[in-house]
């Protein structure tokens, strides 16, 4: 099979066999389960494959020509790839936990059907050459994730839901007005050719609120921990796996990848993410529900990546690519302790919780070797991510906003010590819980031991960084 196929596949698989999934499951549930999980496995799979020509710096296209500018075109290079990779990935872990964890609700085949097309709509994204279908795949993953988030149906889910999806879609309004003006310039969406192209002054902002909304950056981020209300899965999904991602991907191929940016921006979105990290981490210090203490602190990491990325040093942009592939890890794996904890004590308030080591050991291990990685401690990838990023911020001259950071990682070390010593040292102060069961157990260990084999081997991920540090800088094809 011709390489040129493995993008299309990698969308394709998991977007057209949603729409499988109802109907294997009025079959067999285990049918439609295994379904999903290879419609997952096959993006990965794709993706995988792709991974020698992203680090050669080669570019691998599917090209299907359409009329009046709308040809469908999906291109593979360093930077898609490796977004691929970290959303195909740990989504595929997020879809063998659930199978025991979703077992026992309602809705399951509908639950199925929108996580395939959430990961297939991110695959689409990744990989589209063509802002047109960049914005098509970008609004599939608010529909999917809108009726994820109100999975169990309740009006308070139903007005948590509708909020993520009312925020989003804010930005994703200002985003397509962007692109049509683009188009108006240039008449062209293909991204190819846009590269090296300077960005009018009045499209940044429009983008950056779209990209903002999305990644949940401080003014536009209380719909994220009110997400929480979804299936831990789902929250996993949303933090560590896609949709906050999606926001830091588009900002990487068009304000470094594509565009010629006025400076201005990328300081504006500086502070704005220093003020994000800074103010995040001070709510999650004070916060009691364990879902949101997690999702808090997705905002604030968000923002450390932010740093990396807008930075303008290739040491910073480094760590802000390698802290996409360490958060991801990381924070699927505490999403998903968290959802065994919850399951288990049925409470997702740490001031009832406590004692759990006892009774669920293996639980609290692989907890806390996530939190070690999102805190920075070597030697997990995150370590490497965060010293990067702070760095680079150094390198580019960045004092005070790298001093800003430096307190904000010091607030994730408490911030996550003080979770970890509310649920599972002292005294209990309810039930003691027992361990989840094997299946969602071993997916949580199998993220704490990628976030900790991904610092001891972080050569490997560093190649297809550096890959993408040559498309950044234009030396790339």
């Amino acid at each position: 099979m011709s390489p040129s196929f493995l993008p299309a596949i990698a969308v394709c698989g998991p977007v057209i066999g949603a729409f499988l999934l109802p109907l294997l499951g009025r079959l067999s549930a285990g049918l439609r389960n295994l379904f999903s999980l290879l419609l997952v496995a096959i993006s990965l799979a794709c993706s995988i494959a792709l991974i020698p020509g992203a680090v050669a710096g080669r570019v691998v296209t599917f090209e299907i020509l359409l009329p009046w500018g709308a040809s469908f075109v999906l291109a593979a290079d360093a930077l898609a790839v490796l977004m691929a990779l970290i959303s195909s990935g740990v989504g595929a872990i997020i879809v063998i936990y659930s199978f025991d964890y979703i077992r026992r609700y309602e809705h399951q085949n509908e639950y199925y059907t929108m996580v395939a097309l959430f990961l297939g709509a991110m695959m689409g994204l990744v990989y589209s050459r063509s802002l047109l279908y960049l914005y098509l795949f970008w609004e599939l993953t608010a529909i999917s994730s809108w009726r994820l988030i109100g999975f169990y149906r309740s009006p308070r889910d139903l007005i948590r839901a509708d909020k993520a999806f009312l925020v989003t879609f804010f930005g994703a309004t200002l985003l397509l007005v962007a692109i049509v003006g683009i188009y108006g310039t240039y008449g062209t969406f293909d991204l190819a050719a846009l590269r090296g192209k300077p960005l009018a002054f009045w499209l940044a902002p429009l983008l950056l609120v779209g990209i903002l909304s999305k990644s949940a950056t401080l003014p536009f981020h209380t719909w994220l921990p009110d997400a929480g209300v979804a299936p831990s899965p789902v929250t996993a999904l949303l933090h560590a796996a896609v949709l906050v991602k999606i926001g830091l991907y588009v900002f990487a191929r068009l304000f470094l990848v594509t565009f010629v940016v006025d400076p201005l921006w990328s300081h504006l979105l500086l502070a704005i993410a220093a003020s994000s990290a800074i103010v995040a981490a001070g709510a999650a210090l004070v916060e009691t529900d364990l879902k949101r203490i997690i999702a808090y602190s997705t905002v604030s990491q968000i923002a450390f990546i932010f740093l990396g990325l807008a930075s303008g040093s290739a040491m910073g942009i480094a760590g802000g690519l390698l802290y996409l592939l360490a958060h991801g890890l990381a924070k699927g794996g505490l999403f998903l302790s968290a959802g065994v904890i919850e399951q288990a004590t049925h409470t997702r308030d740490v001031t009832r919780l406590g004692g759990l080591i006892r009774t669920m050991p293996v639980t609290a291990v692989a907890f806390l070797a996530c939190a070690f990685s999102i805190m920075g401690i070597p030697p997990f990838l995150g370590f490497y991510s965060k010293y990067l990023v702070i760095a680079g911020a150094l390198e580019s001259g960045q004092g005070l906003l790298a001093g800003l950071f430096l307190f904000g990682a010091l607030l994730t070390i408490l911030y996550l010590f003080r979770l970890f010593a509310l649920v599972f040292l002292g005294e209990p102060r309810g039930a003691l819980a027992r361990e989840g069961s094997p299946l969602m157990i071993a997916a949580v260990c199998l993220l704490a031991v990628l976030s900790l084999g991904g610092g001891l081997l972080a050569q490997y991920p560093a190649h297809l960084v550096a890959a993408i540090g040559l498309e950044v800088h234009g030396v790339g094809p």
